[in-house]
């Protein structure tokens, strides 16, 4: 008979979640780049398993507003502690660090500052207008926290024009109190709804961690509360557990399964979306760009 005090197994990782390491010279000229312009990027901090693969291929998602992060949510790897002041440098260090690698899509985001007024509004949109200046053909996408649920600071960075706007909802409402303590699930949906309001002609993105917990049918909720309040890109990845104090993974969803959520997603409404083990809110990014439709997405 089954020990009902014994807590259950852990799943093992699969074998679609093996990957072979690139070799390329690029991953380590990006990662010299990095570390010589004093930049920060989410792939390092984050342990994010595309690193090496987008490296390669001279790409990453610079991370602002420092490595200390005021929240501490139980899936990321992202620092938590006391931060400084905001580098005034750095939107001017991250463009020249843009267009040193030839970068034609940049992918900016931050870890969260409760601790600012603005919650680092206006540095997001020194650093768009600071790439648009170095790279004026670039896109621009950024991904944002939700600024504690102020409308004026979401105004800053849309009145910078991004070509993207992400926030991600990251996982399903029941699961908010144990996976994001300090986040508020209604408010990620109304700062998704507002850029629409605001900006009809930059598309909303937003994406999901699966493997938490949550059940197919809170998943399916979950894609059309986002598809409702206007977003048009989607992200859909598996959760990956970065240390032993961070949230266990509950569950590996296999590719097909994947596949089967991303048509799903597009039957909902999505325009586009990007779904798999490996997808990360950046990952394809200017794929599903392309893959938006409306002013917002021409070439």
């Amino acid at each position: 008979m089954n020990d009902p005090t014994k807590r259950p197994a852990r799943p093992r990782k699969p074998k679609w979640l093996t990957r072979k390491l690139p070799t390329a010279p690029e991953y380590e000229q990006v990662r010299a780049l990095i570390r010589d312009g004093r930049l920060h990027t989410v792939c390092q901090e984050a342990h994010c398993p595309n690193q090496f693969e987008c490296f390669s291929k001279r790409t990453a998602t610079f991370l602002i507003l420092g490595d200390q992060c005021t929240r501490n949510c139980r899936f990321c790897n992202v620092t938590h502690g006391a931060c400084g002041p905001p580098d005034p440098g750095e939107p001017r260090r991250v463009a020249e660090a843009s267009a040193r690698m030839n970068l034609r899509y940049v992918v900016v985001t931050s870890v969260t500052r409760d601790d600012l007024d603005d919650g680092g509004a206006g540095l997001f949109a020194g650093t768009i207008n600071a790439i648009r200046e170095q790279i004026p053909e670039a896109r621009v996408e950024v991904l944002i926290p939700d600024f504690q649920g102020d409308a004026d600071s979401l105004k800053t960075v849309l009145d910078a024009r991004p070509d993207v706007l992400n926030h991600n909802v990251e996982t399903v409402p029941r699961l908010y109190d144990t996976v994001r303590p300090q986040a508020v699930y209604d408010r990620s949906l109304e700062l998704l709804r507002r850029v629409g309001e605001m900006t009809p002609d930059i598309p909303a993105k937003s994406g999901l961690m699966l493997g938490l917990g949550e059940t197919d049918a809170e998943i399916r909720e979950t894609l059309e509360d986002i598809h409702a309040t206007g977003c048009r890109l989607l992200t859909l990845g598996q959760y990956l557990q970065p240390s032993k104090e961070h949230l266990p993974v509950d569950r590996y969803v296999t590719p097909e399964a994947f596949e089967e959520w991303r048509a799903v997603a597009l039957k909902i409404g999505f325009e586009e979306v990007a779904s798999g083990p490996f997808v990360r809110s950046s990952y394809e990014a200017k794929r599903l760009f392309k893959g938006a439709r409306g002013r917002g997405a021409r070439e």
